[in-house]
């Protein structure tokens, strides 16, 4: 935020004076202090201002669909410590759409992820092409409880899905890894490779009919439960070669089994489920280009995710396809640290995603021991940490942060371009109930005076060095 003294904006502010003031509700949340509800108080309009922004609810850009997290098996297995009081109190504490974070819009993996007990998928026998053996057993003990409380609190929660790995006997390998750690894993040296744009998958056509055959079984079974599918992903960064469960793909070879057999596949089978391009994770275009430049696989594709390094894709994707959805699929989970610090970064990764044209943000590990780390070892950061010891629980400054956003802004509302310092602002407009909401972070050690012009109507608030604010603002 850049500092300036006075402007025309001074001399609004006296002529705003006898006007009705727009109702305004305020929080804010400092390392040693979260989630304070301020008071608005119109009678310090008239002080000097260090910043200003000049917000237009006509300047309406992409419409926000909604945030959420990642149901994982050691989330709910983390949450099993815990009284059912204190589990109960969580829960509402992210899905309530009264007091918690609101979240709507939630990830879930296909078969086992690197935050999953260990390694399975929904049929590990081998060449079972017919997929006769498909079973989601498996997610009964833990992801399908874990949605299902949920669902109570928000039944209208949308549930989308990826996979990490497809079934082991379908790549080339026969092993869910695809880069060898004699620590973590058993998988042959011969067959651990970082390459990238070299598919692990068998690019064959029986091979292909199987997968997208095991992909609506999926969809259908989760449907038996309860629960619809909203949409999937087609491979969970489908560059990237990992010790734990992972899949590279040629972009080309995703093409081709989205356009010639899960979107026929999903079609034949009556299927309601958006297939989503995700998740991204590289920056080039071309390597999107490469999926959804094949025949008529953009027909198919309603999304593209993107998460980690696919940043540096979604401001090219957005322009080059307009009329796609975006969304960030797994905001960066550190390295276990779940400090200050790492809600600072983590909001540049909203700034920048928001900026972009994404529609929605997803946090990923929403609960985890204290510990943080996979099976697989790596120690990650979660909203909220459970002590396996002593059975503490603590809230992360990442939570207040998603709340800070996902608890304002309901689904339906637009990104507004604003301008001014808004170097470190988020603006967004509820056509709804006429309610523009401001994130605005003072990333330095002192006070700052901010100024928000919206809609030539003035509302001036002084932030806590080093503190997020959300200000909805109800206009007259």
């Amino acid at each position: 935020m850049n500092v300036f003294k006075y402007s025309a904006l001074t001399l609004l502010v006296a002529f705003s004076a006898c006007k009705k003031q727009p109702q305004v509700t305020w929080v804010s949340s400092t390392n040693d202090n979260v989630w304070v509800e301020k008071t608005y108080n119109p009678s310090e309009e008239n002080t000097a201002t260090n910043l200003s922004i000049t917000i237009d609810t006509q300047n309406q850009e992409q419409e926000v669909t909604g945030f959420g997290g990642c149901f994982n098996e050691l989330g709910w297995d983390a949450l099993a410590m815990v009284t059912p009081e204190e589990k109960q109190q969580i829960l509402n504490d992210l899905f309530s759409q009264e007091t918690g974070c609101k979240f709507n819009v939630c990830r879930m993996p296909i078969g086992a992820n690197d935050y999953a007990v260990d390694w399975y998928s929904h049929n590990e026998t081998a060449e079972d092409f017919a997929m006769s053996n498909f079973s989601i057993d498996r997610d009964k003990k833990r992801l399908i409880p874990y949605i299902k409380e949920a669902q109570k609190i928000n039944p209208e929660i949308e549930v989308w899905a990826s996979p990490w790995c497809p079934p082991s006997w379908m790549k080339h390998s026969k092993h869910y890894a695809c880069k060898s750690n004699p620590e973590f894993n058993d998988l042959p040296e011969e067959w651990s490779s970082t390459q990238e744009l070299v598919s692990r998958f068998i690019t064959e056509p029986k091979y292909f009919e199987a997968y997208a055959l095991y992909f609506s079984k999926f969809v259908q079974a989760y449907t038996e439960e309860g629960i619809d599918i909203s949409a999937v992903h087609v491979q969970n960064e489908y560059n990237s070669a990992q010790n734990f469960p992972s899949c590279v793909w040629d972009p080309k070879d995703l093409g081709v089994f989205i356009a010639d057999y899960l979107g026929p596949k999903f079609k034949a089978d009556q299927l309601d489920t958006e297939i989503w391009l995700g998740t991204v994770e590289r920056p080039q275009i071309e390597r999107v280009d490469d999926v959804l430049q094949y025949k008529n696989t953009e027909d198919y594709v309603t999304g593209v995710g993107f998460q980690w390094a696919g940043k540096g894709a979604i401001e090219a994707v957005h322009a080059k396809y307009p009329d796609m959805q975006l969304m960030q699929t797994e905001t960066e989970c550190g390295d276990g640290s779940n400090d200050w610090k790492a809600a600072e970064y983590t909001f540049n990764l909203m700034k920048h995603y928001f900026e972009n044209g994404a529609n929605s943000y997803m946090y990923w590990n929403m609960v985890l021991d204290e510990t943080g780390k996979s099976q697989w070892g790596w120690k990650q950061n979660s909203m909220i940490s459970i002590d396996s010891n002593t059975k503490a629980i603590k809230y992360n400054p990442e939570f207040y942060l998603m709340k800070h956003l996902s608890a304002f802004v309901a689904p339906g509302s637009v990104k507004l371009s604003a301008s001014g310092d808004t170097n470190n602002a988020l603006a967004f407009y509820n056509k709804a109930n006429n309610e523009v909401t401001v994130l605005a972070y003072n990333n330095t050690s002192e006070a700052q005076e901010l100024a928000l012009n919206i809609n030539n109507e003035i509302v001036k608030v002084a932030l806590d060095g080093k503190s997020f604010n959300t200000l909805a603002v109800s206009l007259n």
